[in-house]
């Protein structure tokens, strides 16, 4: 932000963190306090992708001010006497960067005379209880706590907004942003949840057993999921239950990693994948019924 010129607001517009879709699209949001602000008292701004901007392009004499709650952020910042004073750093690990956002501009809102007829909340009061719940509902996601009701089925109904999450590619972002409410969010994101349930579920009608490398690892259930790789979480719970019916023990010290790397893959202990030729394929499942 620059002192007596026009305000530069960048906002990181990320992509979901998986299924919870929580980690950077939320900063929609702070780029909307940004535009509330500037907008209330009429000051000159420009709010861009973050990803816009070249860091050169920054000037000395302009005023820089960042906000996270990423503790892995705490790393790549200098102690406070090695960078700029004109660089302030903001990392809050107990509240999200959109809570922090909404604070400061709301304090700056409250800091300027309202002489001249300006709103005297940073939100209007139609609109504050239902953001203010929606920043909630952000923090829980974002802080990993997991703690307020239908807040896995908000973070996806969250997440299904992120196409629209840029004020570049949409113009009515803010205004959509006003409309958003917690209650739709979650019911958006549970109904998101039912129908991925129930796609699975049709794929599991055509399971067959696997013999791990023709059987020198054990065996699993499987299934096609050509084009519906997006449902590997669901398919995998849905496998883990049916293989239990079907009397295949489950066997959680097994690093199933060990077996990717055998052929040329990787993963975590839980999740792994690899690639195989479709003749050793064929090998692993001859002899197995749907």
């Amino acid at each position: 932000m620059g002192g007596g010129g026009v305000s530069l607001c960048l906002s990181v517009y990320g992509l979901g963190d998986g299924v919870e879709a929580s980690v950077q699209t939320p900063r929609s949001f702070s780029a909307l306090f940004a535009h509330l602000f500037h907008t209330r008292h009429n000051l000159p701004s420009l709010i861009l992708p973050f990803s816009s901007v070249p860091p050169l392009a920054f000037r000395l004499e302009m005023g820089v001010f960042g906000f996270d709650h990423r503790k892995s952020v705490l790393r790549h910042i200098p102690p406070a006497n090695d960078y700029p004073g004109n660089i302030i750093i903001n990392v809050n690990l107990e509240k999200s960067s959109s809570s922090v956002v909404y604070e400061y501009f709301a304090g700056k809102h409250k800091e300027i005379n309202n002489s001249y007829g300006v709103a005297p909340c940073l939100l209007d009061s139609k609109d504050k209880g239902r953001v203010e719940l929606i920043l909630k509902y952000i923090e829980d996601g974002d802080l990993r706590r997991w703690s307020l009701p239908g807040i896995k089925a908000f973070n996806i109904g969250l997440g299904e907004w992120r196409s629209r999450f840029n004020c570049i590619s949409n113009p009515y972002m803010y205004k959509q942003l006003l409309k958003l409410s917690a209650a739709d969010l979650i019911a958006k994101g549970n109904s998101c949840v039912s129908s991925r349930q129930n796609s699975a579920s049709k794929l599991l009608e055509k399971v067959f057993r696997v013999r791990l490398g023709r059987g020198f690892y054990g065996e699993c259930l499987g299934v096609r999921a050509d084009r519906n790789s997006d449902l590997s979480d669901e398919i995998g719970k849905l496998l883990s239950v049916k293989s239990a019916a079907t009397g295949l023990s489950t066997d959680s010290a097994t690093d199933t990693s060990e077996v990717a790397k055998a052929y040329g893959g990787g993963g975590s202990p839980s999740s792994s994948s690899f690639i195989i030729r479709m003749d050793e394929y064929n090998q692993w499942i001859s002899g197995n019924s749907s």
